[in-house]
Parts: C-alpha cells; sequence; structure tokens
C-alpha cells in the first residue's frame, strides 16, 4: 500500500523499497506538521501514516532535550529504535523532513538500513 503527495517524497519512498523490499513500512514525513509526505507498508498491521505523527513528537522532543542540554553545534543525523523484534529508524534530512523506516531486526542488518536512508535523505533537500 502506497500513498503520495508529494513527487520528491514518493521517488524517495520508491528508491528505499528499491533499496530494502523487504521493509515493514517507510514514510517520508514533514517535521513541521508531522504529517506524511508520502508513505509505503508491507503490514497491515502498521500504518506508517499514524506512526508519522507520533516519530515527529520523538524527533521534536529530542530537539528540545538537545537545547535544554545547550549542545550547540549538534544535529541530530538519526534516532534508533530498537524493539524485540523490529528497528525503527528516523533518518533526519535538511528543511525539516525526515525518513521513518521500519524492518524486521532478524531481515535487515542496521548498517545497511542506515546507509539505504544516508544515501536518499539528500534527495529530500
Amino acid at each position: 500500500m502506497a500513498y503520495s503527495t508529494n513527487n520528491a517524497a514518493g521517488k524517495v519512498i520508491q528508491e528505499i523499497l528499491n533499496d530494502l523490499p523487504q521493509l515493514v513500512a517507510v514514510a517520508v514525513v514533514d517535521t513541521n506538521s508531522g504529517m506524511s509526505l508520502a508513505s509505503h507498508t508491507n503490514s497491515p498491521s502498521i500504518n506508517p501514516d499514524t506512526a508519522a505523527a507520533y516519530n515527529t513528537e520523538v524527533v521534536k522532543q529530542k530537539q528540545k532535550a538537545m537545547a535544554a542540554l545547550k549542545l550547540t553545534g549538534e544535529t541530530i543525523e538519526d534516532i534508533l529504535i530498537t524493539l524485540s523484534n523490529q528497528i525503527h529508524l528516523l533518518k533526519l534530512a535538511e528543511n525539516n523532513k525526515f525518513i521513518y523506516l521500519v524492518v524486521n531486526s532478524r531481515d535487515t542488518n542496521l548498517a545497511i538500513a542506515r546507509e539505504v536512508l544516508r544515501n536518499h535523505a539528500a534527495a529530500l533537500n
């Protein structure tokens, strides 16, 4: 199931799918609004558009924590959340966007997933 309201975001989703066809879900998200610009899921139990809104709050809270700690000169590259069977990766891009990726931890190597997102995040700028 794929959704796209933004050509650049839709293209990034397709390219990530080409590189990680076994992914569980993926979305390109606007950090300001929490809205998904494009998404895809291979699992009926995960709605990446709903997850996008919640993960936007994760990003915003980490940004607030960094400001409170006065971590000037630092930027968030990605946020990793490991579950018992899944890896959730938030890769921040410029222009207040991020890519949200869910993969099965038994099917996908974390280093490969991070590299795929790093390669495609630049296309959102």
